[in-house]
């Protein structure tokens, strides 16, 4: 059952609404996503990104706590995933699912900032639960608030918490032997540190914990495709190839479609362009203007897809190992073949980095994405209980760590599903707002942005 509304729900229709969103409001806002993604970049990298008053997090550790929770084992398993199942063309179409998703998250980042409140504790909360009661009123608003609220728990104690423990204990147990229960209780007790202290304690690890898993992954990918810059005019011939020349009949249309499909359907699940996500770390930013938080934000998919995942992916289509089989003649895929990929050229080493990869970005998602489970289970409770879902999350994934958890992700990608669904309804609604904002903001030169007060009011 779940299965099937898994197909049901994530079908063309779905897909091409993610990716139909993000074209509208590109092409609405001029490109200036694109046009003026130099600009965020050196605003994200900046110094004065990093500052923060005592009410808040700095715009960078909001960002941060975004990529935590989008830059996951996705990133490493998903891409060669979408690269057998739809071929090399798929590369292509995750990196334009990117580029298209840049407005979206801009969108969704600048109305999360826009809209947000304070809470009982008087910090900062924002989303899309929050932007729903304004586009549809207080009693619509807040019935599609809070089953966005709900579908994004439910996702939190899936995707976030029991699926990443579970990637972290098998890699390890794998690859060095460490047995599982014992990997799964030092995964869970090193997340409840990095939670207890709220948004601030683990914005500051991730703050840390990102950039360094992200440099040392691309380090090691920029190695590899560099052991094989050979054959790179050839994987970039097959990738543009596969993506936009069908060859002479249905069966060229049909490989691109795939192609497309899985491009498509891999780069949202790792940018997560579209759920709703983004609104809510961006929300928690020690800043008073949505537009300069909204350009920082859309980064966040650059970084991710752009970035990591090709790296990825022309790290597989170099080496030469699309297409290889295992013992049973069955096609390798996941972890495996990027391992494959990576064993060309740093040999066993290669198999230890992408184990170590895999753990480090599983536990900067379980970090992230707890957060967003948080601040949508406050909603759901008027600010109370924070305390009892961050063991309840903790306990999800010592619980995870040791079990097959086939059921599990299907749950967890249906909530996706249903939390894109309305949140795009109310992007679509509220678009006009974000636009008018990002025509309005003066040119990148002059534009400056404001931070909050030592008060953080």
């Amino acid at each position: 059952m779940l299965e099937w509304l898994n197909n049901l729900l994530w079908g063309p229709g779905t897909l091409a609404l993610l990716l139909g969103t993000g074209i509208f409001l590109t092409l609405r806002m001029r490109f200036l996503s694109w046009r003026r993604l130099g600009f965020a970049l050196r605003s994200a990298l900046g110094r004065e990104a990093r500052q923060a008053g005592r009410g808040g997090v700095s715009p960078f550790s909001a960002l941060m706590t975004a990529l935590a929770a989008t830059i996951g084992t996705g990133n490493i398993v998903g891409v060669s995933t979408a690269l057998v199942a739809g071929g090399p063309g798929a590369l292509l179409w995750m990196e334009l699912s990117a580029l298209f998703g840049m407005a979206t998250i801009f969108a969704e980042s600048m109305l999360a900032v826009q809209y947000r409140r304070r809470d009982r504790r008087g910090q900062w909360v924002g989303g899309p639960m929050y932007l729903m009661e304004r586009a549809f009123g207080p009693r619509a608003g807040g019935i599609l608030g809070a089953l966005f609220a709900l579908f994004a728990v439910g996702a939190s104690l899936g995707i976030g918490s029991m699926t990443q423990a579970n990637a972290v204990a098998e890699s390890l147990s794998g690859t060095f032997g460490l047995p599982v229960w014992p990997v799964g209780l030092v995964t869970a007790g090193l997340a409840l540190v990095g939670i207890l202290g709220g948004i601030r304690t683990s914005s500051r690890i991730t703050s840390v914990l990102v950039p360094v898993m992200a440099v040392l992954y691309l380090t090691a990918g920029l190695a590899v495709i560099g052991g094989n810059l050979g054959n790179l005019p050839t994987g970039l011939a097959a990738i543009f190839r596969s993506a936009l020349s069908p060859q002479a009949a249905a069966g060229g249309l049909a490989g691109m479609w795939a192609a497309a499909r899985w491009g498509v359907a891999r780069g949202i699940f790792s940018n997560e362009a579209g759920l709703g996500s983004s609104g809510i770390a961006a929300a928690s930013a020690d800043t008073d203007d949505p537009v300069h938080q909204g350009y920082i934000s859309m980064t966040g998919a650059f970084f991710d897809t752009i970035v990591i995942c090709t790296v990825t992916g022309l790290a597989i289509c170099c080496s030469g190992v699309l297409g290889a089989v295992d013992a049973a003649g069955a096609p390798v895929d996941g972890a495996a073949l990027t391992i494959l990929a990576f064993e060309t050229v740093l040999g066993e080493w290669g198999g230890k980095c992408i184990a170590l990869s895999i753990v480090l970005f599983a536990f900067s998602t379980i970090l992230g994405w707890e957060y967003q489970g948080e601040t949508a289970y406050a909603y759901l409770t008027g600010g109370r209980g924070r305390m009892a879902y961050r063991l309840l999350y903790v306990l999800a994934a010592l619980w995870g760590a040791g079990q097959r958890l086939e059921t599990v992700y299907l749950f967890a990608d249906l909530c996706n599903a249903l939390m894109c669904l309305p949140n795009l309804l109310c992007l679509l609604t509220l678009h006009g707002e974000a636009v008018r904002a990002i025509r309005a903001a003066p040119a990148p030169v002059r534009l400056r942005w404001r931070r909050q007060g030592p008060s953080g009011a």
